[in-house]
């Protein structure tokens, strides 16, 4: 099978959706995002500058790994190979890069395998990065940072529309900030494959692939219909649209209710994909078309859109900025943890006793144990979120809050950052869960068990739950033992701590660490 051609288009730089004002040094010159598309990949190479991003440089290509899935959820071979060879194109132009400068997630396909895991290793090989998986509604809201920063704030209240190969994104928004959003099960691929059986366009099939969005529609129809004043949509689908009805002379610009019914229209009179020839679409979109279409008339219909603007920016445009704001003081991810600690009635003045021990103890052990900077994040996240299982019931609350944490909607965080963080509130206390952590990828589960360790030591350090004098501690750390020294005489003067460290010593034996304190 020929080996496809990546699409590559270099510009010269040009500033991208809006400016971004460092706050911190460490800010990349060169920020890249990956998007691990249901029938496209993506690639955008940004330069910061002056607060600015500037794109260098884009790559895509059709992979369609949404059509690729088996019965059971599994990536075929001949959709495997495809994603990894195109990955592996992507890798070289971003060799050389920071890891930290680098962001890539996949969405709706890679949400649904069976075993995401197997795909991810070989994936992250291919590229040279780690990959993300994002939640729908993580999905929606970086696309609507996207579309905010591609176009000035009108005022008004926005509708944005984001058509892929496996999702639809809704998001109602305002300004710079989502209001409200939900990611449905239909995109162009699995339409199109479902109701355009061999590329075959009928009158008849287009109206089942209709209806079928229409049902995906009706549960969100009555939140989506009303307040907002403009229509927006985003990406490969709506642009394509916008592309074909523009050619075509069908509009001037915007996709409107006529100009939509008079594309349907043509491509029923097409009979078979094959036989598409519509200006301005590219053929290798052709396959999934009418499913998208289908989907765009029908979120037309239902949510009661006469007129659509189309947006440049999107999820890719998202990414940049969302990554850029981890390096200021825009982490989407920290904001998340104080909703949720608020949300949830947690005791702010504990989890920052235990946060602040818990930092003390990382910035010891730091080196000898290989944690980074995210690691670091990780672990004061979960000291500030390790009671909020309390909200539930007292008995068990360590399970309650990682529960809450793993299913729960987290702007910002991506699905294994979740789990992590999951772990960590579901091991801070009782016996140690090595079973929880073997979930994990194997490479990645000595730095979060070492994290885990720490919190544990922070939380059981103030079970008094109020301010003490630590004096210390001093730590020292091996691959599987922790060291940790009090000031002399402090835990004869604490014994209820001595107890507790002694029952804590025992639980991580039966881990197999080993723990030292005097």
């Amino acid at each position: 099978m020929a080996r496809k051609k990546t699409k590559r288009k270099s510009p010269a730089p040009r500033p991208l959706m809006g400016t971004l004002r460092a706050r911190l040094r460490g800010t990349p010159a060169v920020v890249a995002a990956v998007d691990l598309g249901s029938n496209s990949f993506h690639l955008l190479v940004a330069q910061t500058q002056n607060g600015t991003l500037h794109v260098l440089d884009r790559l895509q290509e059709m992979v369609r790994i949404g059509g690729g899935l088996d019965a059971h959820n599994r990536l075929m071979p001949a959709a495997r190979a495809r994603a990894l060879a195109c990955l592996a194109r992507f890798g070289q132009r971003l060799r050389g890069l920071p890891r930290g400068s680098v962001r890539a997630v996949g969405t709706n396909t890679l949400r649904r395998l069976s075993n995401p895991g197997a795909f991810l290793a070989a994936a992250e090989r291919a590229l040279g990065y780690p990959i993300e998986i994002i939640a729908g509604r993580e999905e929606a809201r970086l696309i609507y940072q996207g579309m905010a920063q591609s176009r000035p704030d009108d005022g008004q209240r926005r509708l944005v529309v984001d058509i892929g190969g496996g999702s639809t994104e809704l998001i109602v928004g305002e300004g710079r900030e989502p209001l409200v959003m939900e990611s449905l099960h239909m995109g162009c691929v699995n339409l199109s494959q479902a109701h355009f059986t061999d590329g075959v366009i009928t009158a008849k099939g287009m109206r089942r692939a209709e209806t079928a969005a229409r049902l995906e529609l009706q549960p969100v129809e009555t939140q989506f219909r009303r307040g907002w004043e403009v229509a927006i949509g985003t990406s490969g689908t709506i642009r394509a649209v916008r592309g074909v009805l523009r050619a075509e002379g069908w509009t001037d610009g915007a996709i409107t209710r006529a100009a939509l019914a008079r594309l349907r229209e043509a491509l029923i009179a097409t009979r078979h994909v094959e036989d598409i020839d519509l200006a301005g679409l590219n053929p290798q979109r052709a396959p999934v078309f009418p499913g998208g279409v289908a989907i765009l008339g029908a979120v037309f219909e239902a949510l009661g859109i006469e007129r659509m603007q189309v947006a440049d920016g999107a999820l890719r445009e998202g990414l940049l900025h969302d990554l850029v704001g981890r390096f200021t003081a825009h982490d989407v991810r920290a904001q998340t943890v104080s909703a949720v600690g608020a949300r949830f009635r947690s005791d702010s003045a504990q989890a920052e006793r235990v946060a602040r021990t818990a930092a003390h103890c990382f910035k010891q052990v730091a080196r000898a144990w290989a944690l980074d900077k995210e690691a670091g994040q990780m672990l004061d996240w979960a000291a500030r979120l390790h009671e909020i299982g309390l909200t539930v019931a007292h008995n068990q609350y360590h399970k309650h809050g990682a529960y809450v944490v793993e299913k729960a909607d987290l702007p910002g965080f991506s699905w294994q950052e979740q789990q992590q963080l999951a772990m960590l509130i579901r091991g801070h206390r009782r016996k140690f869960p090595l079973e929880v952590f073997e979930a994990m990828p194997l490479a990645s589960r000595p730095a979060a068990q070492r994290l885990c360790v720490l919190l544990r030591l922070a939380v059981l350090l103030h079970r008094a739950r109020h301010d003490i004098e630590l004096r210390g501690p001093r730590l020292r750390a091996e691959k599987r033992a922790l060291s940790v020294r009090f000031a002399r005489g402090w835990l004869r003067q604490h014994p209820l701590t001595q107890a507790d460290l002694e029952q804590e010593a025992a639980w991580l034996k039966a881990a197999g660490f080993r723990l030292d304190f005097g």
